[in-house]
């Protein structure tokens, strides 16, 4: 076992086994709140980042986005623990960060404060810091960087942008939300609906019924966490899943669950909006992260106070 110091009391934090763990990377700016920090970076540079990270080492940083999330899966694993202990398929988070082993003090200063369950960090001074998640087995990865993200999913890894805002830590289970087309399924159908409009689309999804999608770029990532929740009752699960997607349920929506289905696919609920917003949904989920590919549902998402992360 691995001790860190949260606060009030000691926790220990159980070595996972990667070959058959859950593996998600976090990026610092996407686990805290370090938007003035990196604006010092920017404006300042690296030297006078390091030195105000060094002599702030001992204060804490706020909450980010991604952090009610990985508390959430933290809550996961003891349930899991608690009905198998020799389970091994469990949550393993691994912090990646740009940052310098020095200016690193605080970030795992912070982690030990709030008693995160995270026992590895990778401070790579390289611009590409990507290239070390495979290496890791990591599954998903959540940055606050553009490029971090896309050089992930060019890499095969499930990967969203995440967006710094001010979220408020819902309760337990770990509740995620998906959104169909560009993120559990592969982009067909927006493609045609670009080429052919909507009544193009719909025709192109009655033909294709009996087919399955194709997989999107978070399929893995849902697929295992799935395989997680099988291990409970529905009513007894710590995690709940949920698609909401823009499909006409009339129109699209067979398909999707006929490809879920394919799959083996279980999710506790899904919505079929026929392009209406999807905020109001999500304000009545609160989920602790919400994926989507469209820029206006992450910005609707984020309006009623749910972390979101957009798949490019």
């Amino acid at each position: 076992l691995f001790l860190l110091s949260p606060t009030p009391s000691f926790l220990p934090v159980l070595q996972k086994d990667p070959s058959e763990a859950l593996v998600i990377a976090v990026t610092t700016r996407a686990i805290f709140n370090l938007e003035e920090e990196h604006k010092l970076y920017l404006e300042k540079g690296k030297e006078e980042y390091t030195r105000h990270q060094k002599s702030n080492q001992d204060k804490p940083l706020q909450p980010g986005t991604a952090f009610a999330f990985i508390q959430a899966a933290q809550y996961v694993n003891k349930k899991i623990l608690e009905s198998n202990p020799a389970e091994k398929d469990l949550f393993d988070i691994l912090v990646l960060s740009n940052n310098s082993p020095e200016s690193g003090v605080r970030i795992i200063n912070s982690t030990k404060h709030y008693g995160l369950e995270i026992s590895k960090f990778c401070f790579v001074s390289d611009e590409d810091s990507t290239q070390y998640l495979n290496s890791h087995g990591v599954k998903l990865f959540l940055s606050a960087d553009r490029t971090d993200v896309c050089n992930a999913l060019r890499r095969g890894v499930s990967a969203a942008l995440v967006f710094q805002q001010e979220v408020q830590a819902p309760s337990t289970p770990l509740r995620v939300v998906f959104d169909g087309d560009a993120v559990l399924f592969s982009d067909e159908t927006d493609q045609v609906f670009r080429e052919q409009g909507l009544e193009g689309a719909v025709q192109y999804e009655r033909a294709m019924e009996a087919v399955p999608m194709g997989e999107g770029p978070l399929k893995a990532f849902a697929m295992h966490l799935g395989k997680m929740r099988n291990k409970f009752s529905q009513e007894k699960s710590p995690i709940r899943t949920y698609l909401v997607t823009a499909r006409s349920g009339r129109d699209m929506g067979i398909r999707a669950i006929k490809t879920l289905r394919e799959w083996g696919l279980a999710i506790d609920e899904a919505f079929f909006m026929d392009g209406a917003p999807k905020g109001p949904i999500l304000a009545q989920i609160q989920p602790h992260i919400f994926f989507d590919d469209g820029l206006h549902n992450i910005q609707g998402a984020r309006n009623v106070g749910v972390p979101s992360a957009w798949v490019p």
